[in-house]
């Protein structure tokens, strides 16, 4: 066993969590799951399977896992990031076992490469892979940015990191009504994220964009620029680009949806809501905090606060 304990946020997992705990049991047996009050058979699966279970209250994901990192019941040197929809290939479990007890106490954390699987197949063009994940670090070290959307795990400015070779896997068994629900749900945080660029609704210290930077710092830097681009041209822009330059056409037909859906429906549907919030609430900062309150029950200045409507 490796000295690492794993936190992984659930609710409604029962098709993936045995999964994915199957997948860490010759890493380490210290798996540490906040769940937010499942009602299928999640918290028994988990359990069965000799992960440590506590509930708490689903605010916002970085909420969640800030609760986990900060009452996870495992002292050990690593702690890692998972969603119940991902596992660890033994390739990279192998690589985890062999590196970690000889890493230096200057290195603080370690990057994973994601695989992202759609419809069972891998999506590898379009820019999907490799996308680099800092999911390793050393405990004491990080937290989770408190962000709408596209969190992150955010480590002092002088930390030294490292990329391993082999890949953690994202793939969900959810059919694509799931998929487009769930997206829904996304694009309301982005909506709230992209304006978030624009007026500052809360003042929260993020990884620092930099297009040089790590992952994040890149991912972050393209985000601002985007937000600045007019509504309804940037998702052409943003599918043109991924499907065509960056070769996501490459994918086949599973491919198409994929890069269809998440880099041009999805993203046109956000662009819809933010122009409904300005037809709405028009472009004043104070209103748009105000109908988020009123209609979504979302607190602008407070991704740790929801409110009842």
């Amino acid at each position: 066993m490796v000295d690492i304990s794993i936190i992984i946020l659930t609710h409604n997992e029962s098709k993936h969590i045995g999964r994915c705990i199957g997948s860490l049991k010759t890493l380490t047996n210290k798996i540490f799951i906040v769940d937010s009050f499942s009602t299928d058979n999640t918290v028994e699966i988990a359990t069965g399977l000799g992960a440590v279970v506590v509930q708490n209250p689903w605010v916002s994901y970085a909420f969640q896992f800030n609760f986990g990192i900060e009452h996870c019941p495992f002292k050990t040197t690593w702690l890692m990031r998972m969603d119940a929809d991902e596992y660890l290939t033994p390739e990279l479990v192998a690589e985890l076992t062999d590196k970690l007890p000889q890493t230096g106490s200057d290195i603080a954390g370690f990057y994973i490469k994601r695989r992202v699987m759609f419809m069972n197949k891998w999506i590898k063009n379009g820019g999907y892979y490799p996308i680099w994940l800092l999911r390793i670090w050393r405990q004491g070290l990080g937290t989770c940015e408190e962000l709408w959307m596209d969190e992150h795990i955010k480590l002092p400015k002088e930390a030294q990191t490292i990329q391993l070779s082999h890949d953690l896997v994202d793939h969900n068994l959810n059919n694509l009504t799931w998929w487009t629900q769930k997206h829904n749900l996304y694009a309301t945080r982005e909506v709230i994220d992209l304006l978030n660029i624009k007026y500052n609704f809360e003042e929260k210290i993020t990884v620092t964009p930099s297009l040089w930077g790590t992952q994040e710092q890149r991912k972050r830097f393209l985000k601002v620029k985007y937000a600045g681009l007019p509504l309804f041209t940037r998702p052409f822009l943003y599918f043109l680009f991924r499907y065509f330059i960056k070769l996501g056409f490459l994918d086949g037909t599973k491919g198409l949806i994929w890069h269809f859906l998440q880099g041009f429906w999805y993203r046109f549907l956000v662009d819809a809501k933010i122009y409904e919030v300005y037809h709405t609430a028009g472009k004043n900062k104070q209103k748009i905090i105000d109908h988020f309150l009123t209609d979504y029950g979302k607190d602008l200045r407070n991704p740790n606060r929801s409110v009842k409507i």
